[in-house]
């Protein structure tokens, strides 16, 4: 291999490293862009369930969430939202969960979890395993029988 050549396969591995570097970095970017705003409009939500607990001294039914999703803009980010006040009870303990939205992030640094809203107003990021031990302790058989897989 004389030295042209050499020089040109030196250049087309770094435009390829950097290539690679540079799909691999916008593929995580925006999974922590879409990380970010599923957990805003979760925080909107948050903010809507726990005004309308403070009017009405009860958690808000799923058609009046479903109606509130529609309505702002971060909905869509949630994807598939779980909303389980139907199976709360008064008596429920703080830590409980109230809603849900399981993320399926598929990549190097971004892995699949849950965004989770509790029945006192916290809404935080958990890792699958985590998310399914916690929720399978607070789901009764009849929820499970009746929640979409």
């Amino acid at each position: 291999m004389n030295k042209l050549q050499k020089r040109i396969l030196a250049n087309f591995t770094v435009v390829m490293v950097v290539t690679v570097a540079a799909v691999v970095g916008m593929v995580e970017l925006k999974n922590l862009v879409n990380r970010s705003e599923s957990m805003r409009a979760m925080e909107s939500l948050g903010r809507v369930v726990s005004d309308y607990k403070q009017k009405n001294g009860s958690i808000p039914p799923e058609s009046y969430v479903d109606g509130i999703i529609e309505t702002f803009a971060g909905g869509p980010r949630l994807g598939n939202l779980n909303y389980r006040a139907r199976w709360i009870t008064f008596d429920s303990p703080p830590d409980t969960i109230l809603a849900y939205a399981i993320k399926n992030y598929r990549s190097l640094f971004s892995r699949p979890g849950a965004i989770v809203l509790r029945f006192d107003g916290r809404i935080e990021w958990m890792d699958k395993a985590s998310f399914d031990k916690l929720i399978a302790g607070q789901q009764t058989p009849m929820e499970l029988e009746l929640t979409p897989k």
